[in-house]
């Protein structure tokens, strides 16, 4: 039940990425970005993780895009495989034309812009926004999800602000979409609740068959929750504030993950 977890030169979010497979039961490894075809084809499934992969040189994500293994990556997608793109791994994934739906007549169907704020460029955002998920068992990664749950989840880029080439097939289709609202579910497609100018507050997406998943956001990041109990007494000097760590929502699409890897292979 081996899970890849591609290093790319300026990838930084990777070893939290392995603890959350490993958390819930999936042997994972870090494969740097020129590893062999061979090793790769004994993965079941692949993640690409945060970061900032080659400087964000030209646009993020575009380099390694190019890269011999996001040949081999699509490969894989198309044969079923599980592919999760977390930030610049989403930002990858776009670049490569897998998502919204592989086209080989279109090189690129969406791209990630500088965030906006109306029509301000707005810089970099590390923050907690909310998501809900449309049609959540539309996809293998969000299907321990309801189409009612509004999630907490950090974001943490300067480029996460989707744009499609065709608006009109994004806006009919039926596969999973992460999209951006309020603490309550609303979506207002103004900021903070959209917090990067994302066409239809689009916050990530699935392709049709629901195995490949690209989202800005970081489920990484909300596999626990770190509480801090509240004092009536507020001067601390004598009392020892202890966390309890437990559980996050995010901890259900690294277990759907592996329940799918479980049940397929």
């Amino acid at each position: 039940m081996s899970v890849a977890v591609i290093q790319f030169p300026g990838s930084n979010c990777e070893y939290e990425t392995l603890h959350s497979l490993n958390v819930v039961g999936l042997s994972a490894d870090i494969v740097p970005w020129n590893s062999d075809h061979l090793d790769l084809s004994t993965y079941k499934g692949f993640v690409l993780p945060g970061g900032f992969s080659f400087q964000d040189r030209v646009r993020a994500g575009v380099v390694s895009s190019k890269l011999p293994i996001l040949g081999f990556i699509k490969e894989r997608a198309l044969d079923g495989y599980p592919v999760l793109g977390i930030c610049n791994g989403c930002q990858i994934l776009a670049e490569s034309g897998i998502l919204p739906d592989y086209n080989p007549d279109i090189s690129m169907g969406m791209g990630l812009a500088p965030n906006m704020n109306e029509q301000s460029y707005h810089g970099f955002v590390c923050d907690w926004v909310y998501v809900k998920i449309k049609n959540p068992q539309g996809s293998l990664f969000t299907r321990y999800f309801n189409d009612t749950d509004v999630i907490p989840i950090q974001i943490n880029h300067g480029e996460g602000n989707f744009k499609f080439f065709n608006k009109e097939l994004v806006q009919t289709s039926t596969s999973t979409q992460l999209i951006y609202s309020d603490e309550i579910g609303d979506v207002s497609f103004s900021y903070p609740t959209n917090p990067n100018g994302s066409e239809f507050n689009m916050a990530g997406l699935c392709n049709q068959s629901g195995n490949v998943l690209a989202m800005m956001p970081h489920p990484e990041r909300g596999m626990f929750w770190y509480h801090i109990p509240r004092y009536l007494n507020h001067d601390l000097s004598s009392q020892r504030r202890k966390g309890v760590l437990t559980d996050g929502p995010w901890k259900k699409m690294f277990e759907s993950l592996r329940d799918y890897i479980q049940e397929t292979y």
